[in-house]
């Protein structure tokens, strides 16, 4: 029996990633992709499909005539939220989304899912103390919005495997790499610094890994990750100035070398927000992802690279693949 992967979330930097590497490997793929939203691929392997993981009605031809197939779906709709202002469409889509797809995924007798949650829907332990996988979540023990709703998505799909639905979970850590033509938060950061915007950095750092090694642990899940577990795709720490100096090395920008106090990066955070809201881009930092700097990031991805064969790449290599891609496609000067 052929396989068919179904994606949802297939615009996004994730989705498009996995849908290209899915095409590497001549699978056969539906994207969904939200009504109004550019889809970057053209290829004769994917079959596209508009609809709305809020409406579970707009769905249906997505998870119909799949008869002949053995079907995996790849959930990776969401919305990345650091704005430190309630934002309804975040909970929709993130908590409500993930509940329309795991329910049409049970209904529709798919044979294998993959829910993408994040490393935020983990409660976070004491500086210092590694964070590994858990087997329950619980939104009261994660700070902001966006944690919260990944939390409370997350032990929803842990109670459909426990209904029969065979799902795995994974948690990736900060994205970044090629192939964002979104506004990502971390390609905002490569934007910025490429174009001279960026005159100071921010102590503190976090877990960033590659997109695209979280594709590939992904579609490994797809094949060796076991019912109701959950991996962390994960990488190490770097401080933001590490990853702002690594690109001073690989493009021979200007180097930054003023760091901001926490203190007053959080008493102009409000400031970032309305800045940014103004130029229609996500802000480089507000309360919560000032917060998310100092906390603790010690994820260990040792269970993913057991089962998944998981092995993240180095990041001076996915920051001089980024620049590339970005000076490419015109998003920052030549260098």
């Amino acid at each position: 029996m052929d396989k068919i992967y179904l994606v949802t979330g297939a615009a996004g930097h994730l989705g498009n990633t996995i849908v290209r590497k899915l095409l590497e490997k001549n699978e056969k793929v539906r994207a969904l992709v939200l009504t109004g939203d550019k889809f970057p691929i053209k290829n004769s392997n994917v079959e596209l499909f508009y609809g709305d993981v809020r409406n579970k009605e707009s769905l249906i031809p997505f998870f119909s005539n799949l008869e002949n197939f053995k079907a995996i779906c790849i959930h990776c709709a969401g919305i990345v939220s650091i704005s430190s202002k309630y934002n309804q469409a975040v909970f929709d889509v993130n908590v409500n989304g993930t509940k329309n797809i795991m329910n049409l995924c049970l209904e529709y007798g798919i044979n294998k899912v993959v829910h993408v949650s994040s490393v935020h829907a983990i409660e976070e332990k004491k500086k210092g103390e590694p964070i590994v996988e858990v087997s329950k979540f619980d939104k009261e023990k994660v700070e902001g919005l966006y944690a919260k709703t990944k939390a409370e998505a997350s032990q929803y799909v842990l109670d459909m495997a426990k209904k029969g639905l065979d799902v795995s979970i994974v948690h990736p850590s900060g994205i970044l790499g090629p192939g964002d033509y979104g506004h990502g938060h971390l390609t905002q950061l490569v934007i910025d610094y490429l174009n001279h915007r960026l005159t100071a950095a921010v102590n503190g750092g976090y877990d960033f890994v590659d997109v695209r090694d979280v594709a590939d642990g992904i579609i490994n899940c797809t094949k060796y990750g076991r019912k109701g577990e959950c991996y962390i795709l994960s990488n190490k720490y770097f401080e933001v100035i590490d990853i702002l100096n690594m690109l001073h090395e690989i493009t021979g920008t200007k180097k930054i070398k003023t760091i901001l106090p926490l203190w007053f990066a959080k008493l102009t955070a409000p400031l970032s927000e309305i800045f940014y809201k103004i130029l229609k881009e996500p802000p480089l930092y507000t309360s919560y992802s000032l917060y998310t700097l100092t906390s603790n990031s010690y994820f260990l991805h040792d269970k993913a690279t057991k089962e998944l064969n998981y092995n993240p790449r180095p990041m001076k290599e996915t920051l001089k693949d980024t620049a590339d891609w970005l000076a490419n496609i015109g998003r920052v000067k030549k260098f």
